[in-house]
């Protein structure tokens, strides 16, 4: 239908028809059938202006659109649409063979936890080395000062080196993360040597070695970890653990307990050493084979990050700031201050307690750490699923706070859970009191919420909290006169609830989930 076809002998040319009047009562309205037409399209607009793009897209002109639904143009149109048509936005679920960037398999987490508590064995192994000296009732090892603080040490610069790592391997720059683990856990190893040696008395001996051989062995392990070698890590360890294993059932020799402590320590920097070197000539390999790679003024992204030795690309950007590292390392320092002081709550407190009486707490906090990093993906995927179903930024906080509630409960039960189990299963290991009970599963709260915060990026925030907490629980122990006990208990309970609240105002925004 053309204009020139619908004007009448009585109206001029170029003029509009006019608009017919309303509809009889008995007759059908056209704008309901087209309503019913238009269906999902109309309901799913979020103004009339999508609307009126859908008819003009159907060939509608504003002539045909006044003699069949009386009115005046596609807008006019598109707003009775708009208003009539309820609103309804569909919003399809994934494919059933999409895999979501948050999936992750809970027998690679239980692995990596496990790896993460499998070393404590080595001081059930090498005890007859730590002994502690006649008359001093303690039952903790000899010199333990010596091996917390090459422990606390190695802990906070490992967690720095590894962010950095990180950072190259998510830039795409497998080198230079090889590089960085290559120089990087020598130089802790050196560093928490030197910090254990810096504390060492004149009868520290065997706890210096062992302070040495532990830093060797976190930069080692470390290494291995970024670079996912969980089961290399796992199979050179496994000459330690059975040798812890069996003494619960014979007493091995002093040598033997000496040469299974060499050969695990041994694999596992041997095996971290042939991971960095065979990771860093794949990607100088697969570099040579690039075209145009580490060629030129630094063109590519090759030429950007870490320049080739050589001074190709010195002037440019030099990757990843040493800067953004630092809060990683408070992190590490910070936690590793609090899990000691949970741990060892009784003998820091100066009551005479046994090393038994921290053993079953201890493991029960580095075995959690598993299921605590797969929680953690589970988190973000329960956080995907509420960004697709929540329609106002109330809805998704509320989606966020429900799942943050549900995991943060599942991992608080199943911290309890391991507490209980390491404490039936350790020969000798008393019941935990409350006090003790409770200040673990604070610490499992303030551990998660804090890497919960860092995996968003919020490393500062976590670091300033923990950090904050640290420093006061360790002025209380040589305050004088000595602070209420009631008093150093609530500085877990305010940093878990600190952080659990930062995570509900932080993470329930949608910005924060951003890929």
């Amino acid at each position: 239908m053309s204009g020139p076809a619908r004007t009448g002998a009585g109206v001029r040319r170029g003029t509009p028809p006019p608009v017919p009047g309303p509809w009889p009562r008995w007759a059908a309205d056209p704008l309901d059938e087209l309503a019913a037409r238009l269906g999902e399209s109309a309901a799913a607009a979020v103004h009339p202006d999508e609307i009126a793009a859908i008819l003009e897209s159907d060939g509608m002109t504003d002539d045909h659109i006044r003699l069949t639904y009386g009115r005046e143009n596609s807008f006019a149109l598109a707003e009775d649409l708009f208003a009539r048509v309820p609103r309804a936005y569909p919003e399809p679920e994934p494919p059933r063979t999409a895999v979501s960037p948050w999936d992750m398999g809970l027998t690679g987490c239980l692995l990596r936890g496990l790896v993460f508590a499998l070393p404590g064995l080595a001081y059930v192994l090498g005890a007859p080395f730590l002994a502690s000296p006649p008359g001093d009732g303690s039952g903790l090892p000899a010199g333990t000062d010596v091996l917390l603080v090459g422990t606390l040490v190695g802990w906070a610069w490992n967690q720095a080196l590894a962010h950095r790592a990180y950072a190259w391997l998510g830039a795409g720059d497998r080198r230079s993360a090889s590089r960085a683990l290559l120089t990087g856990a020598p130089a802790g190893a050196l560093l928490g040597t030197v910090a254990a040696l810096a504390v060492a008395g004149p009868g520290d001996g065997g706890a210096t070695a062992f302070a040495t051989a532990q830093a060797l062995y976190q930069g080692a392990a470390t290494a291995l970890l970024v670079l996912g070698r969980e089961r290399a890590l796992l199979s050179a360890l496994t000459p330690m653990t059975a040798g812890a294993l069996l003494t619960l059932v014979y007493d091995v020799p002093s040598p033997a307990r000496a040469a299974l402590l060499a050969v695990s320590g041994a694999a596992v920097v041997v095996l971290a050493g042939r991971e960095v070197l065979r990771a860093r000539g794949a990607a100088v390999a697969s570099g040579a084979r690039g075209p145009g790679r580490r060629t030129g003024a630094g063109k590519g992204r090759a030429g950007k990050g870490a320049a080739a030795p050589g001074g190709a690309g010195a002037g440019a950007p030099r990757g990843p700031s040493l800067l953004r590292s630092v809060p990683y390392g408070v992190f590490g320092l910070a936690t590793g201050t609090l899990v000691l002081h949970a741990v060892l709550r009784n003998t820091l407190a100066g009551e005479a307690a046994s090393g038994v009486v921290a053993a079953p707490g201890a493991v029960a906090l580095t075995l959690s750490m598993g299921p605590a990093e797969w929680l953690l993906y589970r988190f973000r995927r329960g956080c995907d699923a509420g960004l697709r179903r929540s329609t106002t930024p109330r809805a998704f906080r509320r989606a966020a706070t429900l799942v943050l509630g549900r995991c943060l409960g599942a991992y608080v039960a199943l911290l309890f859970a391991l507490l209980a189990a390491t404490t039936l299963l350790w020969i000798g290991a008393p019941v935990p009191d409350p006090a003790r009970a409770t200040g673990l599963l604070l610490i499992g709260v303030t551990l998660w919420t804090g890497l919960l915060l860092q995996a968003f990026g919020a490393v500062t925030t976590a670091a300033t909290v923990c950090g904050t907490a640290a420093l006061l629980r360790t002025a209380a122990l040589f305050a004088d006169p000595p602070v209420p006990a009631v008093a150093a208990f609530a500085v877990p309970v305010v940093a878990a609830a600190v952080l659990t609240a930062l995570v509900c105002v932080l993470l329930g925004r949608a910005t924060a989930h951003r890929r």
